[in-house]
Formats: C-alpha cells, structure tokens, sequence
C-alpha cells in the first residue's frame, strides 16, 4: 500500500470532519456546499478503490448500510429514567421544597435549565472515544440498538474529539435528543405528500419512525442532534451538570444554546418564561424546559424513585387548546373494571394533532365541571400530549343539549354497575368481563407491561376476537402459522411476532408484575415488590398482608389487593401456566461490592438530625439493604433519631439491635461489608 494513499484519506477525512464541524455545529462554514461535496466523492472514491483503509469513524459511515432484518435489544448500564412534570410557577417552587425537606436544608439551590425538545432520547456509547453502540430509550432500561441510522446524523461525532488536556475516558455514555428541524420536518412531509404516502402528524413521530428505517433511508432526512447528559457521571471528570455540558462540547457534541445556568429557583422562573416567549421563533419543536441540580454530589443524595429522578423535573408550557363539538359519550371498560366515560368529539386540530375523543375520567367529573352532549366544548392537549375537556361554552347553548347519565349495566357484559364505598369511579364487578381480559391482555403486551413487539393494541383485539389469546398465557402457546393466517399479517411480521414473545419470557419480575395489571400495583411498586423479595416470584405469592405491610412504601390498600390477587385460586392456575413456558426474572446487577447492606433491615423511629429519613431510606436502598415500616423480628437494626416512638419500646423489648444516628451515619461511611460488619460488630 503506498503511504500517500494512506495520507491522502487521512489528510480528506481531517478535512471533512473539520468542515463538518464548522457547518453542523458551529454553523458557520467556511466552504461551499460543492465545495464539500466534491471533497466527500473524493473520499468515496479512494476507499473504493482501498477498502481495507475504511474505519467506523470515516465520514463515509454516515451514508447508511443495509436494513436490518431486526432490530437487537441494549440493556443500559444505567436506566433512561423519564421524568416527573410540572405545569406551573408554582409546582416548580414545590420541586424544590421537595428537595430541601429531602435534603433537610434551607440552603440555596442551583440548577441547569435547558429547553425540553420534542424529539426522541437516545444513548451513544463511546468506547476509547470511538462511537460502537447507539439505541432508543426503548423501557427505560432496555432500547433498541439504532446504531447505523444514528450513524447518519451529521451531528453526532463519530470520534470524540481528543487534545493534551482532553482524553476520551475507556467508556463514555452519552445522552440526548435526535429531533427534526421545523422546516426539515415541512419539507419531509411535501416529499411523502408528492409520493402519495401518508404524512407524519408531528416533528417528533416523524424523528422516531426516521430512526426505525433502512440506515440508507434515514440518512436522506434531515435529522439533527443535542447532547444534554450521560448514563454515568463517574466517566467523566466534571462535578456539576454545567460542567459536563461543557465538557461534552468540547469533546465534539451540540449543546443547545438555550441551555442556562440558573443561580436559583428565581432564575429558573425567569427562565421558563423567557423559553415560553422565544418558543414559537425557535427553529424547532419544544414542548417545555428540563430543571436539573446542577451539583453531581447532590443529585447522588437525592437519588431516584422507580421511574424519576429525584433532582430532575420537566417544566411543561401550558397546554394547547382549541373549541370543538361533544356529540356524544361512549363508556369504556378498563382492566380493573373501571367504568370511564369518553366524549366522541367532532375532529378538531389541537398542536398539529387531530383530536377526536378525550377523556371525562368519571361521573363526580361530569358534574363538577357541568358538561353536557351536544356541547360546545373546550379541549386541551394537557402537557401537549393528553386531551382532556377543560369546560362547556354554556354561552353557546341552544337547549337540545342532553345530560350525561352513567349506565346502570355493563357496555360490554350487561353485570350490575357497583360504585365502591369511598371510590369516585363506577365498575363492573363481573372479572370475566370480555372487556376486563381484553384490557388486560393489551395491558400485558403494552410499553407499561411487558412492552412485546408485534403484539400492539390492534393486535391484541384481533387475537382476543379470532379466539386465539383470552388469558395471558396463551400469548405464550402463539405459533407463526396461528398468525400469518391472519388478515393483515405475514410470515415475516409473524415470525418478529413470536420471536418477541420468547424473549419476553427473560424479564424482571419488577416488569411481569406491572404486566399483570394488579390493582394498585404500578411500576414504582412493582419495584419495591421485587427488590424485597429478590426476585422471587414464588416468595411473594406466599407473602402475608402483615409481611406486604413491613415493606417501606406500601400502605394497606395495597397490601390487601396483592394478597387477594395471589389468593384467588384462578389467578394461581394462570401464574402456574405462565410460568411452565420457561420465564427467567433478571435479577438487578450490582455486585456484592456496591451492596454492603445486603440481608440487612433497618427501622427508623423519632426524627433525624444529619439528613431527612427519605434520604436515609434512600441510602440504605442504594447499598443493597431493606427498609421496613413496621416493628418485627426480621428487622435487623433500628436507628433511633431524637424524640422516638413507640416502635423504640417494642424493639428493645423483642431486643432488636439499636442504633444512634451516628452510628448509622458511620456505616455509611463503611467501604465494604467486611469494614461494615466490624463497625456493626462495636454497636
């Protein structure tokens, strides 16, 4: 191979990343566009003639490959968790009350504000600052690898950027937003209109089914590219949120330039009504503004709950709203029997969105605000997403409007309606309601269930209806000839189908018990379920109401659903046959290292000084160990604060292990379960 071959690609690839730079981030080029592009072809050419001599990082990767014939999951290393919204001022000041009682400080707080885009969140994983793996958010904890269409956005680097004060750590997990421009998005949509294909409803499904397509495809559109975070801030050497923006930047990525520092929550106010007033000038879609604390060492204290951050918040702008016509109400009957009435409205467009039902959430509802069929009507995208009728326009009556009256029998079974004492919605009692099992099984097989691929809302009611599925497990029992005999199916769909539905059977318990539509058992309990008992399915079906009660975060309501869904011997038979299909539950992968207080049970009693008892609670999770509510034998250790209860007299009479608050602040100190088991040896 002659060398300057070699230094000639080399010399083309420094020259077009270099101008690349210059036009997709600083946006200030300092070539013509033929220019680059003949620079480009040029590449093209000499690694056609040397394949040998192309690299991943080589500007000619972005152009796409060959569709896949499926697209492989990625396990984060670190959850994509979502985030908890605020719609005003005031939910705003209390997020940050939450966190000085968390914190147990009145000291001011600081925070990185930074406009929320409607896009869609993806990962970058860069391995010695070269970009090897890139996926959707997909669960939360489980994406779909994306690597070759991400590839093809100009404004991800596909080499970090490296100098003498700058090297790329081993490992480095980015995270941001890939989104279409406004008018990228117009002009996507007059090509699909000219092709006579259908158009996208928004910027953001237009972003996501972009990154779903053949790589050769998604390099045609217009997609761009902001970094805002990374899965693990211990990769980096930054200790604040401001810091690591900074230092994104500097290795080669997009930092939007809205993105402020804020002082305080004051300028966070001020921030969030500047974002607010610029938003329709913006070349792209927002839909609110992301609040983060900017300090690492605080964000880790605040820790996070099963779905959020604690430290993080999304400001939401007020919702879009438009007037339109109720024609009428339809009732829907959901998993848990759940009687919830539905306003059919005349189609009216709400932020780029037809909308033509929104929800009137139960009787009590319908009477407080006054609505009545034939009304005209105030609707609202709440949070730009949910449509929700706001009030009637009683000025626009003519008098052949009708009042809303709720059924006496089920839509669907025609069973006696019940309202339960002290519940506000109407249900159907009847749990072989056909309505019940169907939400149900769409439930099981949806993003908040087991998230199966294939297997949507549609799907779902064609299987119900073809007899095929009626109960859970028969999604298991599903061969590809059972579904490419389907209308609307095809071998291929049918064999990604069941292939989706193998896979599923490797889960976490925390994931099937969200599956299985337990009342009162969503996500955040589900995960408390399977952090206590470990996993084990079989350990809390055997669970007591009094052993539910002793788990920190469960109240009694809940407590008795669990034990009464475990109890019937229905529910038994289906777990059974569930589980005879070969299900494997994940267990969380920490190592003995990160968890010191593995087997260990502490109980709080009287009020810390040091910390607020949520963020104790918080520390004690973290490093592998269980909280409880309620005085037991199993509780290992109680830690006694100033002025204690009750619980102090009881545990010292069944001669429970008492603690001081420093000698529960020392073991936090512990390094390692050895240290931790001397130190707790002393007390």
């Amino acid at each position: 191979m002659p060398v300057d071959i070699k230094k000639k690609i080399d010399n083309l690839r420094q020259q077009i990343n270099f101008h690349a730079h210059r036009y997709y981030e600083l946006d200030d080029p300092l070539i013509a566009d033929s220019e680059y592009d003949q620079l480009f072809q040029e590449l093209l050419q000499l690694e056609d003639l040397h394949p040998e001599l192309i690299t991943p990082d080589s500007p000619t990767q972005r152009v796409g490959g060959r569709p896949l014939s499926e697209f492989k999951t990625v396990r984060h290393t670190q959850p994509m968790l979502s985030l908890e919204n605020a719609f005003n001022e005031k939910e705003l000041l209390e997020f940050e009350d939450r966190l000085k009682r968390f914190l147990k400080s009145e000291n001011t707080l600081s925070y990185m504000a930074e406009p929320k885009l409607d896009g869609l969140a993806v990962e970058l994983v860069y391995e010695n600052g070269m970009f090897v793996t890139g996926s959707t958010r997909g669960d939360g904890r489980v994406g779909e690898e994306i690597t070759q269409n991400l590839k093809t956005i100009r404004s991800i680097p596909l080499r970090l950027t490296a100098s003498e004060d700058l090297q790329p750590p081993e490992m480095l997990e980015v995270r941001g937003e890939a989104y279409l421009t406004l008018a990228g998005f117009k002009a996507l949509n007059e090509q699909r209109l000219a092709a006579e294909e259908t158009i996208f409803a928004n910027p953001r499904n237009a972003a996501a089914g972009s990154l779903r397509l053949d790589s050769r495809i998604t390099a045609q559109r217009p997609l761009e590219f902001f970094a805002y975070g990374v899965g693990d801030t211990g990769q980096t050497p930054c200790s604040s949120q401001n810091e690591l923006l900074d230092y994104l930047r500097k290795s080669g990525f997009r930092i939007n330039p809205l993105t402020k520092f804020c002082r305080d929550i004051t300028e966070v106010l001020e921030h969030f009504k500047h974002l607010h007033e610029v938003r329709a000038t913006l070349p792209y879609d927002i839909d609110g503004m992301v609040v983060k604390v900017n300090s690492f060492e605080l964000q880790q204290r605040l820790g996070r709950k099963a779905r959020s951050p604690r430290w993080a918040i999304a400001a939401k702008f007020a919702a879009t709203q438009a007037t339109t016509i109720l024609q009428r109400v339809e009732f829907q009957v959901g998993r848990t029997g759940a009687i919830t009435p539905v306003a059919i409205l005349e189609p009216v467009n709400i932020g780029g969105v037809m909308v033509s039902r929104a929800t009137l959430h139960n009787e009590g509802e319908i009477k407080r605000k006054g609505v009545m069929a034939g009304d005209h009507v105030l609707v609202q995208r709440a949070g730009d997403v949910i449509p929700e009728i706001v009030k009637p326009v009683v000025e626009q009556r003519d008098g052949s409007e009708k009042t809303i009256q709720m059924p006496e029998y089920c839509p669907v079974c025609r069973h006696h309606l019940i309202m339960p004492e002290g519940e506000a919605i109407t249900r159907c009692p009847n749990s072989h309601c056909p309505a019940q099992r169907l939400r149900l099984l769409i439930h099981y097989t949806s993003k908040a269930g087991m998230d199966i691929e294939g297997l949507g809302k549609k799907a779902m009611e064609q299987l119900f209806n073809e007899k095929l599925v009626q109960d859970i497990p028969d999604i298991y029992e599903l061969k590809v000839t059972d579904l490419a005999a389907l209308e609307g199916w095809a071998e291929k769909s049918a064999r990604n189908a069941v292939a989706a539905i193998k896979t599923s059977r490797e889960t976490s318990l925390s994931k099937l018990l969200s599956g299985l539509g337990i009342r009162y058992v969503g996500e955040e309990v589900a995960g408390l379920l399977d952090e206590y008992f470990e996993g084990s399915l079989e350990k809390l079906m055997q669970a007591t109401e009094k052993e539910l009660l002793d788990i920190e975060g469960i109240g009694p309501q809940t407590a008795q659903s669990i034990r009464e869904y475990f109890h019937d011997p229905e529910v038994k038979k289906m777990v059974s046959r569930l589980m005879g299909f070969g299900f494997t539950f994940i267990p969380a992968s920490k190592s003995p290292a990160e968890t010191p207080f593995a087997g260990l049970i502490f109980l709080f009693t009287g009020s810390l000084v040091s910390m607020s008892r949520d963020e104790a609670k918080v520390r004690i999770k973290e490093r592998g160990g269980k909280v409880a509510s309620q005085v037991s034998k199993k509780v290992t250790h109680v830690v006694v604060g100033d002025k204690p209860g009750s619980k102090f007299k009881k545990a010292r009479e069944l001669g429970l292990k008492i603690l001081t608050e420093k000698n529960f602040t020392d073991l936090l100190t512990g390094a390692d379960a050895q240290q931790i088991n001397r130190q707790l040896s002393m007390f």
